[in-house]
């Protein structure tokens, strides 16, 4: 595994670096209760990128006795060797310019089945420049935010009859039936089966439990493309969705076009729209974006999900995981409503822990 540049053109920020480091003791510390010195903890990293770069040597400061492995250094038997040695509740940390592969070893999946802890930050590279301190800050952990609105926000979901997305000027998407039981990406793992997962932390989801109930139309600001990365169109796309299907498009772009010939390809000439994502991470806004489109998901508002497939939940005519896409649309928000109660409003989340 040779790196693919011996030397970066913009060596890592001091400032940034330091920075990096409070958010990611915070946390190691509150979210994964880890304590260095007591437990093991591995991180493995390549330096491809100057955020990758950034991360690793933040990382070297906020675990001082941690095995760090050079991914690109290694052979994948020297890299599967520093797991061996780990015990359940362990750490390890994937910092990669890209997404680290194994042959045929899911690393996060086989990690998470040891009863490992894992914090993973995948396709770095996607992100340069001024977006290097936006990720930055998008590591910032205030467990009173996230924990007490997250949790807020879920029970306010599990207990809707129907909901609303007012995306200004007219359109409006209604949920006219209750929810599937949200799911939290909060840094709470008190309720979970496995503690970790991909980073940054910020999202609450869920979905209808009745296809036919979700109708109306939505402005959308910016969707993931065919590479996964943010497209931001000149002006919003307007979505027509009749009983989670999208059934017309206005304003759309050759690339939006492109992107729904393909689901409507493989999935049977349907685009479904499917999850309900509420991001909370206050680091990504409607102004304030990153390109790689996994990461800019925790941007606080709304998203959908296009496609048919969906891990979590299933539905009568579609099994869990069925499907070849889930690719997320990022909605202009006025408003956000469970029952009769706004839970959003002026690009924040106002319920209250």
């Amino acid at each position: 595994m040779s790196s693919p540049c011996s030397t970066l053109e913009t060596p890592p920020n001091p400032e940034l670096i330091t920075l990096a480091q409070a958010h990611l003791r915070d946390v190691l510390t509150i979210a994964f209760e880890h304590i260095d010195g007591e437990q093991q903890a591995v991180v493995v990293f390549d330096t491809r990128c100057e955020l990758a770069a950034t991360l690793t040597e933040a990382y070297r400061l906020a675990l001082p006795n941690a095995n760090f492995i050079d991914f690109d250094a290694s052979t994948p038997e020297q890299v599967l060797a520093a797991f061996a040695p780990l015990a359940a509740k362990d750490l390890v940390v994937l910092v990669q310019s890209t997404n680290f592969r194994l042959e045929a070893f899911r690393i996060r999946v086989e990690l998470f089945k040891r009863g490992l802890k894992v914090i993973e930050h995948p396709h770095l590279g996607r992100m340069q420049g001024a977006e290097v301190p936006i990720y930055v800050d998008s590591l910032a952990y205030d467990p009173c935010y996230y924990r007490g609105v997250g949790h807020a926000l879920k029970a306010k979901i599990d207990s809707a009859s129907r909901g609303l997305v007012d995306s200004g000027a007219g359109n409006v998407l209604h949920f006219a039936a209750p929810f599937e039981s949200a799911k939290l990406n909060i840094g709470d793992y008190s309720q979970m089966n496995n503690v970790g997962g991909q980073f940054p932390l910020g999202e609450v989801f869920t979905e209808t439990q009745d296809f036919a109930a979700v109708n109306g139309r939505i402005r959308v600001f910016v969707f993931g493309d065919t590479r996964y990365r943010v497209n931001r169109p000149s002006l919003p796309i307007t979505l027509v969705i009749a009983q989670s299907q999208i059934i017309d498009v206005i304003d759309s772009t050759p690339e939006f076009d492109e992107m729904l010939a393909m689901i409507r390809a493989d999935e049977g000439g349907v685009v479904w729209v499917r999850e309900l994502g509420l991001g909370m991470n206050r680091a990504f806004s409607f102004a304030r974006t990153v390109s790689d489109i996994g990461t800019y998901e925790r941007m606080c508002g709304i998203h959908l999900s296009l496609g048919m497939k969906h891990g979590i939940y299933a539905k009568p005519n579609i099994k869990r995981g069925e499907g070849k896409y889930h690719i997320d649309v990022f909605a202009i928000t006025e408003s956000v409503q469970f029952d009769d109660e706004v839970v959003y409003r002026n690009g924040a989340w106002v319920v209250s822990p």
